[in-house]
């Protein structure tokens, strides 16, 4: 277990991160890894679509053991994806990804890059990601980005000649990094880049293919591999006594939003890279061939290679402290050279290792996680020599104040503490991603500051510059401002600061219902983020609907507390859809945020301020029945819906059911990829179709296609094949095949207006062939294709009804689609229509 964190923390050395939040540690073994990576001179970027898109085998082939300058280059930020682990959809999500791929980086060695791209959910053809996406915008941001990493070579994941047989985003990444290869060099495209940067040329592309492409193992053995490069990413490392296999199985189990959290491997495995841009090395496995990777790659480098290599050769594994003064030599001559591109990345590199070889530790740590705009706080400066060289800390200064001059010299050992005061600027920028500053639409997100585009996440707020002497030579050491504190469970935390407004506000539900025209009592809740806050609140409302009053006054003493102002909101008669939003005036500002927190173990903890809204949808509705069970799935949250239109929902939990259980529930919903994440259900389907058998009513929503679903003998009362056909476009065609059915009809008469303003798709994992005693009620399909019959089938059983679907109502009732409800409405009540006409 040792070796692994020895070798965890040496990795975290060598990420070129925006901001890691805890302190990075090193081992000798470290250290010469990072002084290997520092004397290669060498970039590899890696292009695919999504978060889990990327090969960490080969990632981290190419940073650990070839010491390259490796990046993935992630087109969208996974807003698209299911949750395994959480609620978070959407753009939350997209945030929740972001941060496993930066986990996964720190544990491969590689670094991070985004494009502006929206991930608005599958796509079955390139032709239609790219005009969603805006194909000249993503290809604005990937040449924006090679022109910035200035990659020597490139790497696809997915093929760009075979269009419609994958996911169209995954298509769309390659086919645009086909064309970027050779855009990036030509200074007519884009020249506004030109401000900050400079055309690039990168010198291979490559294709990560494999037997997976050619359909099976034997149709790739066979195949001609004349125009490839194979070698062995199963390399074993002593220093760390990791395999790369096992530290690749470490970053992908990052994704852990998207299940993949798995068993590492070890042994030979071959990776191929098909080439299809620049010349075939002959070495096959040596992708850098003919590639100048060495210092003498840049004017001026020879001198500092002539130090670094010497030193590489020489390494004091006992003492690496002893070589403190060649690293500073050679960050003398590195300061020397003119090209900004290699020299940048370079010193921040040694800087990191002259830290480590002395032992320094520098860290700025505040004791609040969050301020407000205006306001002041303490930051927490600790500086400590764990060396016996030479090191004065000249001063410190934070961002945008006046240097501190200090002079205190670093006796070895010795721990030095100061605190300098914080004063937060009015016009601070509040603390959130920045890709969700702006209003966003469905393919892209809004970003004009163009240094920002590519950055996996918004740079610190603060950061305190050290000026620190090394046998008398000075380095300006940058360090983040961060919360630092501790759990009794957990241990030492830390987390980024934000700059919060001075108040946010927030609905305890994103969708409110009115089944009539009744009017509700709306809770606000107010949450302060400074000590003594007073002031008013308005609830904004839309055309047609009314509201109490039209401002009320709150106070709150307490940072961190909470007040919920309520209002009595009466909707319009005739169904309506419209939103509201709490506007909160404080010290003559006016406010409408709310504040959302990301809290996950295994990333740092993400504050995100979102426009306070929610939807107000007033519907005519009917329902017959009212007790519901529910089987939790995989981060679904249909029962607040239901809740919402007067159901009495309560959660069933798998290992409690038996033959009794079930009999209170009007019907039973399972919620979506349950048989996917909870075992025990295959233990318990026998009782659940009993209780259809018995009348009952069984609602199961989509699960994939994996081994325990498909193995199921008794998922459903007759034969029953899920596939994975969908249905992508939201606003495709429906039919109603079965116009005469209950479902369709009882208690609320079904047509094809219900289908309108669905969002992101139809649904998905529809089985594709059933028993007789199915009766398929819908048919739709997307552009081109042959219509789909299986979103939603109907088996009577015994005296009860089996329902499966795969719409997705995960999707449409938590955001107010009005149809969705009306016959997710008429699922629930199938049981009672005969009940009434017994």
């Amino acid at each position: 277990m040792r070796s692994f964190w020895v070798f965890f923390f040496g990795i975290l050395i060598s990420c070129n991160l925006i901001l890691s939040q805890s302190p990075k540690y090193s081992s000798s073994s470290d250290i010469y890894h990072s002084l290997q990576k520092l004397n290669f001179l060498g970039t590899a970027l890696y292009v695919a679509a999504h978060p889990d898109d990327e090969n960490t085998k080969l990632i981290s082939y190419l940073s650990n053991e070839v010491k390259a300058k490796t990046a993935y280059l992630s087109l969208t930020r996974g807003d698209g994806g299911q949750n395994l682990i959480g609620p978070e959809l959407r753009e939350l999500l997209g945030v929740l990804r972001t941060q496993e791929l930066l986990a996964a980086r720190r544990i491969d060695g590689g670094s991070q890059f985004f494009t502006r791209a929206n991930d608005f959910g599958y796509s079955k053809h390139p032709k239609e990601t790219l005009k969603v996406w805006k194909k000249d915008e993503v290809l604005r941001d990937m040449i924006w980005i090679i022109r910035n990493l200035k990659p020597d070579v490139i790497i696809n994941r997915f093929d760009h000649r075979t269009p419609g047989s994958t996911h169209g985003h995954h298509t769309s990444s390659a086919m645009l990094s086909v064309e970027a290869f050779d855009m990036a060099a030509d200074p007519t495209l884009y020249p506004e880049h030109l401000n900050s940067t400079s055309i690039w040329q990168p010198k291979r592309l490559f294709f990560n293919t494999s037997w997976w492409f050619y359909g099976s193992e034997e149709n790739f053995k066979n195949s001609d591999k004349s125009n490839m490069l194979n070698f062995d990413v199963g390399t074993y490392y002593p220093l760390s006594g990791l395999s790369n296999n096992e530290i690749a199985a470490l970053a992908s189990s990052q994704h852990l939003c998207q299940g993949f959290g798995r068993m590492s491997n070890r042994g030979s495995e071959m990776e191929y890279l098909e080439l299809l841009k620049g010349d075939l090395p002959s070495n096959g496995s040596n992708i850098f061939e003919g590639i100048n990777t060495s210092w003498s790659r840049i004017e001026g480098g020879e001198a500092v290679g002539e130090i670094l290599y010497d030193l590489e050769n020489n390494f004091n594994f006992k003492d690496p402290s002893i070589h403190l003064p060649e690293l500073l030599a050679g960050y003398k001559e590195l300061k020397k050279v003119k090209d900004d591109h290699w020299r940048n990345i370079k010193l921040k590199e040694l800087e990191h290792i002259i830290l480590s070889v002395s032992g320094l530790f520098l860290e700025a740590t505040v004791a609040e996680p969050t301020m407000y705009q205006g306001g002041k706080t303490t930051v927490n400066i600790e500086a400590v020599n764990r060396s016996n060289s030479k090191i004065v800390l000249k001063s410190v200064a934070l961002t945008n104040t006046p240097r501190t001059t200090k002079l205190i010299p670093l006796l070895e050992n010795k721990r030095e503490l100061f605190q300098l005061e914080l004063q937060i600027p009015n016009n601070t920028p509040l603390s959130n991603p920045y890709w969700l500053n702006e209003k966003w639409d469905i393919g892209m997100y809004q970003v004009h500051d163009q240094s920002l585009i590519g950055k996996p996440e918004t740079p610190a707020a603060f950061h305190v510059m050290f000026e620190v002497e090394f046998n008398g030579y000075p380095i300006t050491i940058t360090k983040p401002v961060v919360y630092r504190y501790s759990k009794p469970d957990k241990g030492e935390i830390y987390q980024p600061f934000s700059i919060l407004p001075k108040a946010t506000a927030s609905f305890k539900d994103k969708v409110i219902i009115f089944a009539d025209d009744q009017p509700k009592e709306i809770p606000v809740t107010i949450q302060a983020h400074k000590d003594n806050i007073e002031g008013k609140i308005q609830l904004r409302v839309g055309e047609g609907w009314k509201v109490d009053q039209e401002t009320k006054p709150f106070k709150i003493s307490n940072k961190g507390d909470k007040q919920t102002i309520r209002f009595l909101l009466t909707p319009p008669i005739t169904e309506n859809e419209n939103y509201i939003s709490p506007i909160i005036w404080v010290d003559g500002m006016e406010i409408s945020k709310e504040l959302i927190e990301i809290d996950y173990d295994h990333i740092p903890k993400q504050t995100i301020l979102l426009p306070a809204e929610a939807k107000v949808v007033r519907l005519d509705i009917k329902k017959s029945g009212n007790k519901i069970g529910y089987i939790k799935g995989a981060g679904d949250e249909i029962p607040i819906s239901l809740k919402q239109i007067g159901y009495d929902v309560s959660f069933i939990e798998p290992e409690l059911i038996n033959s009794g259980s079930l009999k209170k529930y009007d019907a039973i919903v399972v919620g979506i990829r349950a048989y996917n994440v909870i075992d025990e259900l295959k233990f318990k389907q026998r009782y659940l179709l009993d209780y259809v058998k018995n009348g009952g009513n069984l609602i199961l929503q989509y699960n994939t296609t994996d081994n325990k679903v498909t193995s199921m003998e008794n998922l459903a009362p007759y034969p029953l094949n899920i596939s994975r056909d969908r249905v992508t476009d939201e606003n495709s065609e429906v039919k109603i095949l079965a116009n005469n059915h209950p479902i369709v009809n009882y208690p609320n008469k079904i047509t094809l207006d219900d289908f309108n303003g669905w969002v992101q798709e139809r649904g998905l994992y529809f089985p594709n062939q059933w028993a007789k005693e199915f009766t398929p009620i819908l048919s739709m399909q997307d552009n081109g294709e042959d219509p789909i019959k299986g979103s939603l089938l109907v088996a009577p059983y015994g005296e009860g009804y089996y329902v499966y679907t795969g719409l997705s109502f995960f999707r449409e009732l938590p955001v107010g689609v009005i149809g969705a409800y009306r016959l997710f409405a008429n699922m629930l009540s199938l049981s009672q229509k005969d009940s009434e006409n017994k």
